[in-house]
């Protein structure tokens, strides 16, 4: 994929798991105004200097339940955009187990289960509704972003051997 970029913003520093925010509920996001705009373009310049295909305000510190994404679904279409105060409203269809990363947790992935149709219903940075639905690896987006917001990471939703095996990986990086 071609390097994505964003017109403006500054890139933040990306919280490690470890960093209790990442841990934390997000709270609701209430005021809709120029520096929510700037958190939006800062968390697309930060997604994007890591190479994800998403963030939520978490990761960078900002417990206020919004993310960002550019992902492809599994038709290859690219979907860009932004959820403020996103709901997981569906979760359904096949569950896929792939191999999923995330920019908390570097260096690591594994085999995780999530769901093949996911949507989420939230606003923009205006307040417009939103509703967005993704298939495939967009679904699995979804479904990781929302989970960031509710004080959630990826290795939570892995059980049984997977889950030791994560576990036992995270522990030798900290060593």
């Amino acid at each position: 994929m071609s390097k994505r970029t964003h017109p403006r913003g500054t890139a933040r520093p990306v919280r490690l798991l470890g960093d209790p925010v990442l841990r934390t509920e997000c709270d609701p996001v209430r005021t809709f105004d120029a520096s929510l705009e700037r958190l939006v373009d800062d968390m697309f310049v930060t997604m994007y200097e890591e190479d994800g295909a998403g963030l939520a305000g978490n990761q960078i510190g900002v417990g206020l339940r919004i993310f960002v994404y550019d992902v492809e679904d599994d038709r290859g279409r690219r979907h860009v955009g932004h959820v403020v105060n996103p709901v997981l409203v569906a979760a359904d269809g096949e569950l896929v187990v792939e191999s999923e990363g995330c920019l908390s947790v570097p260096g690591l992935r594994f085999d995780t289960p999530r769901y093949r149709h996911a949507v989420v219903e939230g606003v923009d940075v205006k307040g417009r509704p939103v509703r967005v639905e993704g298939t495939g690896y967009f679904a699995r987006c979804l479904q990781h972003e929302c989970g960031h917001l509710a004080g959630k990471v990826y290795i939570d939703v892995l059980s049984g051997d997977a889950r030791r095996e994560a576990m036992r990986a995270i522990r030798a990086l900290r060593e």
